[in-house]
């Protein structure tokens, strides 16, 4: 049966689930929007801060949601919620599943089978914007478990937008399928090598959810 994943504490705020690693970003914001808001009667400029202000926190608290998923059943699950930017032969026989996350989207990412994690590796670069080609040399995060069906790789792409990715594990960390394991802060991609053999069972321009959506087929 499918099961629901916890996590470590993350961050919250009035009950809303949080992602982990938002509080340098939506505190700031929450506390300009409070302070303008309560200063909005008695100040003409305090009114016209407390509007964009208000929007713009309401806004990170969107972007930064971090809702609990049923997860699915299935081999390889969707480490990310976004749409099938490409699907692509590569030299070594994998296929490389990439999927593109708009601000829209919740942009915690899991693990797409349960293993260990065997390395996690930042690498610089630019901030091109992920659905460009160039992405490819954009900062990043690679991942690789050790599972049942070997080693898999999986690349957290940043974009023109995402100046940080936040890795929740460290290498050695054994996880469970869909289990979170990091965030990239608004628009970016994230990229899934299938072994080789391994057919996929998701279509270029399909939406995916994270822990939900199967990637591979029986």
């Amino acid at each position: 049966m499918p099961h629901s994943q916890t996590s470590a504490p993350r961050d919250s705020l009035a009950g809303v689930r949080l992602a982990r690693g938002a509080s340098p970003w939506l505190l700031p914001t929450v506390a300009t929007a409070a302070v303008s808001l309560v200063r909005a009667r008695r100040s003409g400029a305090a009114k016209a801060v407390a509007v964009p202000a208000t929007a713009l926190a309401a806004g990170m608290l969107w972007f930064f949601r971090d809702p609990e998923r049923e997860i699915a059943q299935g081999r390889v699950i969707s480490p990310a919620d976004g749409v099938v930017q490409s699907i692509m032969p590569w030299k070594d026989g994998r296929t490389r599943v990439a999927i593109f996350m708009s601000p829209l989207n919740v942009h915690v990412n899991r693990a797409p089978l349960a293993g260990t994690v065997t390395s996690v590796e930042h690498v610089p670069g630019g901030f091109v914007p992920a659905f460009n080609k160039e992405s490819e040399n954009n900062e990043r995060v690679v991942w690789h478990f050790d599972t049942e069906l070997g080693d898999i790789e999986m690349i957290q792409i940043a974009g023109a937008v995402a100046r940080r990715i936040v890795p929740y594990l460290p290498q050695g960390t054994k996880v469970e399928q869909g289990e979170r394991i990091g965030l990239i802060r608004f628009g970016s991609r994230v990229d899934l090598y299938l072994p080789e053999g391994v057919e996929v069972a998701v279509e270029v321009g399909q939406k995916t959810v994270a822990g939900v959506t199967r990637i591979d087929r029986d």
